[in-house]
């Protein structure tokens, strides 16, 4: 639990310098370009080549596009019951089915499995929270926002030039190639970075603002994300008998709040920015209340 504690006092680090604006007014912008460039590609190369695989590895890989799947139609239900606008639809669609797994989602689960749950973490992360944020993601702005849709191209050309992305082929491949303890030291080094750097990016980050007119879509996107949909996740590998550390992690993956990036996706296209502004911001607050939940719900259970 110290390494939760150290992760909620990062986040709060973050808030109080951005409150105090002692650095840059984009200072998250360019610790995140450090997460995404440096941090995760190094922490890919360093654990993902030792994942002894196994059948459980199909959590990882299934859970997130089926967190989409059934995130998906609940909220064009709700939608149609409140009569939701086209724009707070659009935005639900993007921050209800994709969660925070990078930025936020591997410290915690360092925090509550320790080192060796990461790189299932990564692998959630990887291939099924980015591809689902640049297949989906692309798809709903598209549909919602008015924009036109971008090509099936340059879709596939944002994944491959991703620096994560690349770094998952490049270990892939290292697993057959001989990796000398210097290269995994300095790698375990610069990934240490991540946690530290990722958690006052995300602080900088957060913005608290709630209308009143968008209290409903805020409270019921909320708990779909936080809640029923990860629970229905726990369900489904309970019933085809997933289980092991793989499969927690994926659990508890898909309880992670709503994706930074997704929401930063939905603000530039228009849909709900105050919205998808306060779900961003409030979900990860609330989400140190769930998590710890889900993650005794899942090993207390698994």
């Amino acid at each position: 639990m110290t390494t939760f504690f150290l992760t909620a006092a990062l986040l709060a680090i973050g808030v109080f310098l951005r409150h105090l604006r002692a650095l840059p007014h984009d200072a998250d912008r360019t610790l995140s370009g450090f997460v995404i460039y440096v941090s995760l590609p190094a922490l890919v190369l360093a654990r993902v080549p030792d994942l002894q695989l196994s059948g459980a590895v199909w959590a990882p890989l299934v859970l997130p596009w089926f967190m989409v799947a059934i995130s998906v139609p609940m909220v064009f239900a709700l939608a149609k019951v409140f009569r939701w606008s086209r724009e707070v639809t659009g935005a639900m669609l993007l921050v209800v089915p994709l969660g925070n797994t990078s930025f936020l989602g591997i410290p915690m689960v360092e925090a509550m499995f320790g080192p060796v749950g990461v790189p299932w973490a990564l692998l959630y992360d990887q291939l099924g929270s980015f591809l689902a944020l640049s297949i989906w993601g692309a798809f709903v702005v598209a549909r919602w926002s008015g924009k036109p849709a971008p090509s099936i191209g340059h879709t596939a050309l944002q994944i491959v030039r991703f620096p994560p992305f690349i770094a998952l082929l490049l270990a892939v491949i290292s697993r057959w190639l001989p990796r000398p303890d210097a290269w995994v030291a300095v790698l375990e080094a610069v990934a240490s970075s991540l946690v530290p750097v990722v958690m006052v990016a995300v602080g900088l980050q957060l913005r608290l603002r709630l209308p009143k007119s968008d209290f409903v879509p805020f409270f019921t996107g909320l708990t779909v994300k936080l809640a029923v949909a990860p629970l229905i996740g726990w369900l489904l590998c309970e019933a085809v008998g997933w289980e092991g550390l793989p499969t927690q992690i994926a659990i508890f993956e898909s309880a992670m709040p709503p994706m930074v990036i997704a929401g930063v996706l939905a603000t530039s296209a228009g849909l709900a920015p105050r919205l998808v502004s306060a779900m961003v911001g409030y979900g990860i607050l609330v989400s140190f209340a769930t998590l710890p939940a889900i993650h005794w719900l899942i090993t207390q259970t698994g």
